[in-house]
This record gives structure tokens, C-alpha cells and sequence, in this order.
């Protein structure tokens, strides 16, 4: 009985693997395409100075854009390197590994809509607060 379970199982997620591999494949292409076409200097001429309109700025291009976490820390380095706000760096961070225009239609077949919209809302908001947050307790702990 057990192994009969496990065989069925094991058919039903390779066939849900399977029909999602297209999906998860686009996303990856185009994760790759927008690491290699946008660059650190491209993103840094959207920023204006102000600080909340660059934590803004941060959160919404770092939620358009895409790319693997760690990639994140180097992009974000070369931001500050630019002169970019720890506002908008802290943003861009924040929704670029917890936001993601790209997934969207990936998740939302995972998951559904309302838990995609929700998730990614929350997402947003929390970007923005945790980045004020985190730049702010930086200059109360200097």
C-alpha cells in the first residue's frame, strides 16, 4: 500500500513539475536577461536624493527588477558606490528578494490570485517600513 502511495505521489509532482517547467524556465531566462542588461549605473540615474521618494523608487524598481539574492548585495554596493541613498538601496534589497513583477504569473498559477496579490502587497509595504526602519536605527546606533 505504502508503495504504491509513493508511486502515485511521485507521478503527480513530476506532472505538476512538468506542466510548470515552461513557466519556471521564462522566469529564469528572463532573470538572466535583466542581470546582464541593466546595469548598476542604469538604475542609479532614477534616483532624485529625497528620502522617501528614493525608499519609494527603491522599492519599486527593486520589485521590477529580478535576479538571485546575492546578486542583490554586489548591485547594491555599486549603488552606494554611486552615491545612492542606504534609503533606497535598503528598498531596492528589500523588494528585489521579496518582490517580483517577473514571477508573477508563475506564482499566481502556484498559488492563485488572491494569494498573490496579497502576498505581494504585503511585500511592498513591508519593504518600505523594514528600509525606514533599518536606515533609522543605523543613525540612532551611530
Amino acid at each position: 500500500m505504502e508503495h504504491q502511495a509513493f508511486i502515485q505521489a511521485f507521478f503527480k509532482s513530476l506532472k505538476g513539475f512538468l506542466f510548470n517547467l515552461p513557466l519556471l524556465v521564462s522566469v529564469i531566462l528572463l532573470t538572466g536577461l535583466f542581470e546582464v542588461f541593466i546595469t548598476p549605473q542604469m538604475l542609479s540615474s532614477l534616483f532624485s536624493g529625497n528620502a522617501f521618494l528614493d525608499t519609494l523608487t527603491g522599492t519599486i524598481v527593486g520589485g521590477a527588477s529580478v535576479g538571485q539574492p546575492f546578486v542583490s548585495y554586489l548591485i547594491g554596493g555599486e549603488l552606494l558606490d554611486d552615491g545612492l541613498s542606504f534609503y533606497a538601496v535598503t528598498a531596492f534589497i528589500l523588494s528585489w528578494v521579496t518582490l517580483g513583477i517577473v514571477q508573477l504569473p508563475y506564482e499566481y498559477s502556484l498559488f492563485g490570485a488572491r494569494f498573490t496579490l496579497t502576498r505581494n502587497l504585503l511585500a511592498f509595504i513591508f519593504a518600505l517600513l523594514i528600509a525606514i526602519a533599518t536606515v533609522q536605527s543605523l543613525v540612532w546606533f551611530k
